[in-house]
């Protein structure tokens, strides 16, 4: 008999990417990856099947958990996940502590110092991607946190399922909803940390999470973060395309000497003239 459904599609998931990494990499040594874990469901599912996964391919697999130092324990809890994931086969696994400022509010100065761990981690042990844990609930969130800023279309896009310098960031769980990479740990025992943050009503996510999409969900029907992350997507494709339509006409609203010419700029639709202005 095989695996449980949710555990095969948390496998399959990080397989294609594992696939694509190997395509990308360049070199005849074996690339290595490395898994970003807090703990709960999401990344401890994702190194689950990283670690399966990796034994079937010319890849290296390892993780980092980082300490974000603002609750009692998270020392030792980082050091409990990293066991976790030295249990499961992983190696090189290291929990990295960082120091959290306050630019931008809790959550952005807290994802910064975590970012800037992450990249300094892959430098240091020369990994080729960083697995990230975000799923289809995550991206829907996304969606809705920028459509409340206002920000454009490029905020709508969400998050990428390739990022950061050189692709390193990979996110393989962007088309699996929350419940099914839950339903994975449980179906391989796998033990988890329930982050108090995620249902602290203090953050814009957790209250967006627990309130905005149950009462969306309630008002519209069931479906809606099927909606939003297909959004997500839908919104990425016509971004991509304003931007090279945008760097086309870059040169086309300027004169011989390269300076910009006003009348031939106001001549465009407002999505190429700011995509013009922002190439420059």
């Amino acid at each position: 008999m095989g695996p449980h459904p949710a555990v095969a599609a948390i496998r399959l998931a990080v397989r294609r990417v594992l696939h694509d990494v190997l395509t990308d990499h360049t070199t005849d040594d074996a690339p290595l990856v490395l898994v970003a874990c807090s703990g709960g469901a999401d990344s401890m599912a994702l190194a689950s099947a990283l670690a399966f996964e990796a034994r079937k391919l010319p890849v290296r697999a390892g993780g980092v958990t980082v300490d974000h130092g603002l609750q009692d324990g998270s020392e030792s809890r980082a050091a409990e996940v990293a066991g976790r994931m030295t249990a499961l086969g992983l190696t090189p696994v290291e929990a990295v502590t960082v120091t959290v400022g306050r630019e931008g509010g809790p959550e952005a100065a807290a994802r910064d110092a975590r970012y800037a761990a992450l990249d300094a981690a892959a430098e240091r042990h020369g990994a080729a991607a960083i697995l990230l844990g975000h799923t289809r609930d995550d991206q829907a969130e996304t969606v809705l946190l920028g459509l409340a800023r206002g920000s454009g279309i490029r905020s709508l896009s969400g998050m990428a399922a390739v990022s950061g310098t050189s692709g390193r960031y990979r996110r393989p769980f962007l088309q699996l909803d929350r419940q099914t990479v839950r339903k994975a740990c449980i179906a391989q025992e796998l033990a988890v940390w329930d982050d108090p943050h995620n249902s602290d009503p203090a953050y814009t996510r957790s209250r967006l999470r627990h309130e905005g999409l149950p009462a969306l969900e309630k008002a519209l029907g069931k479906g809606v973060v099927e909606a939003l992350a297909r959004t997500a997507q839908l919104s990425r494709d016509d971004a991509d395309a304003l931007d090279t339509w945008a760097a086309d006409a870059e040169t086309a609203v300027r004169d011989e000497a390269g300076a910009l010419e006003c009348a031939k700029l106001f001549g465009l639709p407002p999505p190429y003239a700011a995509g013009s202005c922002a190439a420059r």
